[in-house]
């Protein structure tokens, strides 16, 4: 599929990791907030009762995150808010009750789009958060235990897929890329319905939110957004600023960024965190890719070119592709704590075998050890289409190519042409329903933006510009890595933001930690 995988955040199994070697707000916490009022004719939504049950049967992959005591739900949504006695959706959520005085509930999204968030619950445990909230996942709409499911292709054409040759920038290459494009779009459609399809984009997920936000009894929302959970925030805040209570995003995607400025800046990311492997592992004897930096790049590019032609061979007989090569380096290079395991994948493929980083795309792409997968790739590539504006420019594309391949060397493979195919959203069945804008709020409580200097995904800049948009305190992470609340065992970081997500206490201004 031709498509920038623009905000995506993965994180890698621990089990995988082993193996591989300030001023204070006036509003006083715990203060009743005013009731807001429920959208007319959506009164049936708002005011259901839920019924928490065990989570067995709602998290599938998910389940083995969920601590004792751990609740699950579904929550009745319509699958057109314009539409409210059409057809409905169930959204699938999680919770873990706060063992002390509590606040409220605190909402949490790990990124994607298309990742699924029932284990997000269990953020925050043993913490300070763990007392003084309610914490709650949720799959959003088409995504894991949520229904109907976003459904394109099946266990086995995913793995013809990615088993293929790459197509090069031959005009027979281009046309053979944009004619799976299509086909890819056409069974998203047969498979999931255009009724679905139109309606899996942020602006219904950011009413589910709402509607979620209701149904726990909270009278404003209390969020951290990961990564694409950062678009979900402030497209919550445009369309309800007076239910925020508190915001926290983590990684920003840039709200104004077109999808071509979007890909060129997530490359340059992904180069930068490349270089910055490059010289840690220079400086180790065995490192795969020379004692040299400045060769790394080529030394990299001359490690993969055969893939090409000739997959590595894998114990399971599916063998590494050029395709799943990329998807797994890139997959270790989120967060320079997976360092070692990109140079475990390196040697490993430097000595024959791709066994590695093919588990490495494996789990970037949702495929289980029995073979099947979970829908993350399928509603990744459906979201992302309906949310932004489909390019059709040929010129543009054509362009794109070469800007990409120039700010991220290491990800040029050598093929391209005077021509580039077009991408996946421009063969899209339905309308997208998001634009590039900026973001103007009137009214908004304030929030707290984190971005991390050499976030590989999310440029640093975007988070910069989101806080200033959203009149946001900033804080800013030294780091190699995309997103760090919670995970990046930064001190400085997670308590400045437990202070402000449970007593309301802003940040100091210009606060930098790592």
């Amino acid at each position: 599929m031709t498509l920038s995988r623009s905000g995506r955040c993965a994180v890698l199994a621990a089990t995988l990791l082993t193996a591989a070697a300030c001023s204070t707000s006036q509003v006083v916490p715990g203060t009743p907030a005013p009731a807001v009022p429920t959208p007319a004719g959506l009164e049936k939504f708002y005011n259901q009762t839920v019924q928490w049950s065990g989570c067995d049967t709602f998290g599938g992959d998910q389940s083995s995150r969920f601590p004792v005591g751990t609740q699950c739900a579904h929550v009745t949504v319509p699958i057109d808010y314009a539409n409210p006695d059409g057809g409905t959706a169930q959204i699938a959520i999680s919770r873990i009750k706060a063992t002390g005085k509590k606040v409220g509930s605190l909402l949490f999204n790990p990124g994607g789009p298309g990742q699924a968030g029932l284990w997000m619950a269990t953020q925050g445990q043993d913490s300070r958060l763990s007392q003084h909230f309610d914490r709650v996942g949720f799959d959003p709409r088409g995504v894991g235990a949520s229904t109907p499911q976003i459904s394109c292709l099946t266990a086995q054409e995913w793995d013809a897929e990615r088993a293929e040759p790459p197509k090069d920038g031959s005009p027979a290459g281009v046309a053979a890329a944009e004619d799976e494009n299509k086909q890819f779009a056409a069974h998203c459609s047969e498979r999931t319905g255009n009724d679905v399809l139109e309606h899996v984009g942020t602006r219904e997920v950011v009413q589910d939110m709402d509607v979620i936000r209701a149904v726990l009894g909270d009278q404003k929302l209390t969020y951290v957004g990961y990564s694409y959970g950062t678009r979900l925030g402030y497209s919550y805040a445009e369309r309800f600023p007076e239910r925020v209570r508190a915001m926290v995003l983590d990684g920003a995607v840039d709200p104004d960024a077109d999808p071509i400025k979007e890909s060129v800046q997530q490359a340059a990311g992904f180069q930068k965190a490349f270089d910055a492997y490059a010289t840690d592992c220079a400086a180790k004897p065995d490192c795969p890719l020379g004692p040299d930096p400045a060769q790394a790049v080529p030394k990299f590019r001359t490690l993969l070119a055969p893939l090409w032609d000739h997959p590595a061979p894998t114990k399971d007989g599916r063998g590494l592709s050029f395709g799943d090569a990329i998807t797994g380096v890139q997959n270790t290079l989120y967060a320079e704590d997976n360092w070692n395991v990109l140079s475990a994948g390196l040697a490993q493929l430097s000595s024959g075998s791709g066994d590695l980083l093919l588990k490495l795309a494996d789990l970037y792409n949702g495929r289980r050890n029995d073979g099947s997968y979970d829908n993350s790739q399928d509603a990744f590539l459906a979201i992302h289409c309906v949310d932004d504006p489909a390019v059709k420019d040929r010129q543009a594309v054509d362009e794109q190519d070469r800007e990409y391949r120039k700010v991220a060397p290491f990800l040029d493979d050598g093929h391209g042409g005077d021509q580039a195919p077009l991408e996946l959203c421009a063969f899209w069945p339905v309308p997208n329903t998001g634009t590039p804008h900026k973001v103007s709020i009137a009214g908004l409580p304030k929030t707290v933006v984190i971005s991390t200097t050499q976030d590989p995904a999310t440029p640093y800049q975007a988070g910069v510009d989101l806080a200033q948009e959203l009149g946001a305190a900033l804080i800013t992470n030294k780091g190699t890595r995309h997103t760090v609340f919670l995970s990046g065992g930064v001190a400085c970081v997670d308590n400045a933001v437990f202070d402000y997500l449970i007593d309301l206490k802003e940040p100091p201004s210009g606060l930098t930690c790592g």
